[in-house]
């Protein structure tokens, strides 16, 4: 699979549009401050981190960035080289895939983990570029690479007694490639003996965990630094306390120490150094300046200056809340039993204009798992999260202002009182789901905030195993509690009046109301004020909650779909993640392992179907999702980070909105696509003629867009032109025209 490079990828020096994966529909939400390399190619430094790569430019402060949203094919970067000559760099990830970099294209090389002579950890520990090969070291040994042809050339499997010893780093070096394990320091010249690890020469015994290559080669321990020509070494002037990794180029040695990164010449004579005060992967020299590559911070220069593309703090992702141009990510996690999985990140929070990682959550002995954080509507400064732990004097409701730490409520004892999700209802009236309410193991409930005294009022309503993040709609409250014998989905109403019980009323929806699974996972009211309830093994749909509450036995339905002229049940046996409804009242769903599913209204019909493989997605476990109806922007949440989609659904009434067409023109030497038109009326009549007033299209669409194939009735595609767009909304009160050049 082959991309070409996206026009800001400028360290490479190539201009280009077309994409397989990526495109301009994409962003990403990535935090840049976990810098793993850092490389320099013409005045401009390129950053290597985590989930993607950025580009400083020092003389003009300009900040790009390159990942899977705009040309990379994976997250996870674990290793990283460029070649300023060739222009080619080379990425390696966690799962042994890469990606060579060339200023033709980014091509992704998938030969390690598919590979199943080693089924150890494929890894990729380290890369060095010399002229057109690569060293690549991995847990079984080390591979040689070739560049230009993309394509492995031998491998040396480090296999001694049955057991592999992992290549720490290598480097290549006047024909001979040196690596260092745990054992040593081990070199081989590149003939045909090559492969056999029996054939390889130790140079130095010891444990050693770093090598770099330029003028000259050198290799280092926890402590001590060598450099010779590859025959003799001598120790590098200086004491260090736990190297982190070390450089080499045509005139230094690059040291990074804990903190602190130390420049030698390639004599070994010191030249300076700088200490950033915070833990380094790495470090860098250029124009007499020293760069830091941070572990949490992105990459420092020697005035402090913090260098890096705005993003959160780190890529753990749990739940997302949008409010205006707000954002706050909550990064906890349960596992299948509901245990804490504390992950001690907290909440990152934009603010509108920057990202925000409050203090509270730095430097803290406190364990943070942060299950859901969401922001005040009526005090935007505001926002509240959920603590879910077992440990008393942390666990609880927590309110901060501007980012600071307010008050701590709920903050009961024992194992259980367990708060997990919370939500505003249309009265902002702030309501937070409740597991074990009053200390009973298996009882659920609610909290409900009371602004005028500062606290928090409890609910407690029936007995179910562990609670999700609830939602509200006209004063009915829904919380799904996904345990799996003694789940379902909690229906409260409440009257609008949460702190007065007397007149309340619930039901809760178990597998006699005809859910495929007690345990429900996710669920959501759509536009027609059905119910859409996700559970571990299918989804159900169940319609007017009000009425719900007063029968006796309602009765959930699910979706049947057409598959090969057989009826189908939708999702059946899979495990419902999350479940949200756009302006348009189509429907995007996530299931376990298997991506984000974008549905029609009623759900028969798959409209876009995205998984890690086809799309930007970091992987096919999404555990949110958002849609903000102003932008029309889709939200998508990952342990390994947020990616947004530009969805083609913006708020949706009986009305048009601003309609767009695009592309437009529709030239097909450049896109091969459907034509995209939205600001459409909730229901639209479209009617599509020719020049000369022909009608060579007709539809209706629901849901504020629509996609034309260019084709027209008889299934043809139009022949080049300028085509006519008609439409009329539902009642034929609005009208909406707009035009096409067709240029095939």
């Amino acid at each position: 699979m082959k991309k070409i490079l996206p026009f800001l990828f400028l360290a490479f020096s190539l201009c280009s549009t077309a994409q397989v994966i990526s495109s301009s529909k994409w962003t990403d939400l990535f935090s840049y401050n976990n810098v793993l390399a850092i490389r320099e190619d013409s005045g401009k430094l390129i950053a290597a981190t985590e989930n993607g790569i950025f580009f400083y430019t020092p003389a003009s402060g300009e900040l790009k960035k390159l990942s899977k949203a705009n040309g990379l094919h994976e997250v996870k970067i674990s290793a990283f080289d460029y070649n300023p000559e060739t222009k080619i760099g080379l990425v390696g990830y966690k799962n042994g895939s890469m990606d060579v970099i060339t200023p033709d294209g980014i091509t992704y090389i998938v030969d390690i983990p598919i590979a199943t002579g080693y089924s150890g950890d494929k890894k990729i520990n380290h890369i060095s570029i010399t002229g057109n090969l690569a060293v690549i070291s991995v847990g079984y040994g080390v591979s040689v690479f070739k560049l230009d042809r993309k394509e492995f050339a031998d491998s040396s499997f480090f296999l001694n007694g049955g057991i592999y010893e992992a290549a720490k780093e290598a480097v290549i070096k006047d024909n001979f490639v040196y690596a260092v394990t745990a054992t040593g320091l081990k070199s081989h010249e590149m003939n045909v003996t090559f492969p056999i690890y029996s054939t390889w020469t130790t140079v130095a015994t010891g444990s050693f965990s770093q090598i770099a290559t330029g003028s000259v080669v050198a290799y280092a321990s926890g402590t001590a630094v060598k450099f010779g020509d590859g025959n003799t070494f001598t120790s590098l002037p200086g004491s260090f306390s736990n190297i982190q990794d070390v450089v080499v180029t045509s005139q230094n040695i690059i040291v990074a120490d804990n903190t602190t990164v130390s420049v030698f010449t390639t004599s070994g004579t010191f030249v300076k150094s700088y200490d950033a005060g915070e833990q380094l992967n790495t470090g860098f020299y250029s124009n007499s300046q020293v760069y830091a590559g941070s572990k949490v911070s992105g990459m420092k220069n020697e005035a402090g200056d913090l260098l890096k593309p705005d993003g959160p703090y780190n890529n753990t992702s749990y739940k997302i809340d949008l409010r205006g141009s707000q954002i706050v990510i909550s990064t906890g996690g349960r596992d299948a039993y509901n245990d804490a999985i504390i992950r001690n990140f907290g909440y990152y929070h934009f603010d509108g204009t920057k990202w925000i990682y409050p203090d509270l959550f730095r430097n803290t002995s406190v364990p943070y798992n942060v299950l859901d954080a969401v922001i005040n509507p009526s005090k935007p400064s505001e926002i509240f999260f959920t603590n879910y732990t077992g440990y008393d004097g942390s666990k609880g409701i927590y309110r901060m202002d501007n980012d600071q730490f307010a008050k701590i409520y709920a903050n009961l004892g024992g194992a259980y009182n367990r708060v997990v999700g919370l939500t505003f209802d249309e009265n902002n009236q702030l309501f937070v789901s409740q597991w074990s309410a009053n200390g009973t193991s298996g009882q659920i409930g609610f909290y409900h905030y009371i602004p005028a005294s500062d606290q928090f009022g409890q609910v407690s309503s029936t007995s179910a195993g562990l609670v999700q993040k609830p939602f509200v709609k006209d004063g009915i409250i829904f919380i799904p509690a996904p345990f799996f014998s003694s789940g379902g989905l909690l229906i409260y109403d409440y009257k609008n009046t949460p702190s007065s019980t007397s007149d309340d009323r619930f039901k809760i929806l178990r597998k006699g109301n005809n859910l495929p699974a007690d345990g429900v996972v996710s669920a959501i009211i759509d536009k027609n004020d059905d119910i859409w309830i996700g559970t571990r093994i299918g989804l159900r749909i169940i319609s007017n909650p009000s009425a719900i509450l007063t029968e006796d036995n309602p009765q959930a339905s699910p979706i049947i779909i057409e598959e090969n002229g057989l009826g189908e049940e939708l999702f059946r046996d899979s495990h419902i993640l999350q479940i949200e409804v756009d302006a348009g009242n189509q429907k995007w769903i996530s299931i376990d392992d298997g991506g984000v599913f974008y549905l029609s209204s009623n759900g028969e019909q798959t409209l876009k179907h995205f998984t890690k493989a086809n799309s930007p997605l970091p992987n096919d476990n999404v555990t949110d999702i958002k849609v903000d109806n102003v932008t029309g922007k889709v939200y998508f949440v990952t342990l390994d980070g947020v990616m947004v989609y530009q969805g083609d659904v913006l708020n949706v009434s009986e009305n048009f909105g601003d309609v767009l067409v695009y592309p437009n023109p529709v030239v097909y030497s450049k896109f091969k696509g459907n034509v995209s038109i939205r600001g459409l009326a909730e229901k639209t009549n479209i009617r599509i003629t020719d020049a000369a007033g022909n009608l060579v299209h007709q539809a209706v669409s629901r849901g504020g867009y629509y996609e034309w194939n260019l084709n027209n009735h008889r299934g043809v595609r139009v022949a080049s032109g300028i085509y006519f767009v008609l439409m009329t909304n539902a009642d034929g009160t609005d009208k909406a025209t707009a035009k096409i050049a067709v240029v095939n």
